[in-house]
């Protein structure tokens, strides 16, 4: 019979479990910095958001998009 605890894909914490790779670069040297974030003082945290959310829009402004019907 399978424990439901070993066998979901999230730590105990419900934070998904593993080193979370999207395979883009860009996208995750942004999750390396939101990883740093833990200990760091809240006040900081509003800079790397923005920061974050700049970087992941121009990842996916610069991804091709497949099945668009456009060259």
């Amino acid at each position: 019979m399978s424990d439901a605890l070993h066998d979901s894909p999230h730590d105990s914490l419900g934070e998904p479990a593993g080193d979370p790779r999207t395979g883009d670069a860009g996208v995750d040297a942004v999750l390396d910095r939101l990883a740093e974030l833990d200990g760091r003082p809240v006040d900081e945290h509003v800079q790397v958001f923005e920061r974050a959310h700049d970087d992941l829009r121009r990842a996916l402004d610069a991804t091709p998009q497949t099945g668009s019907g456009t060259p």
